[in-house]
């Protein structure tokens, strides 16, 4: 299965997600400002695009971005699980 694939179907074919509904449908535990400091931070590694060069200008992922910090999170949750359970 394609995470992008889904991606573009689940987002309209958006190619930038806006910063706001990849935080409510991902990270719902974190509010917009946590999430944007975690990236900031690199805690979570997820370039974010803007709109615009100003720094209040709106925020978003790119869809291939997303798609492979899903991927890279699902490998290694199956590495953790192999290393548990052989």
């Amino acid at each position: 299965m394609n995470t992008a694939f889904l991606l573009m179907a689940k987002y309209d074919g958006m190619p930038i997600i806006p910063a706001q509904k990849v935080c409510d449908d991902f990270f719902p535990h974190l509010t917009l400002v946590k999430f944007l400091r975690k990236i900031s931070e690199g805690q979570i590694a997820l370039p974010m695009v803007r709109i615009e060069e100003s720094q209040k200008s709106a925020k978003g992922v790119h869809l291939q971005d997303l798609a492979a910090y899903l991927d890279d999170r699902r490998k290694a949750a199956q590495r953790e699980y192999e290393q548990m359970y052989g």
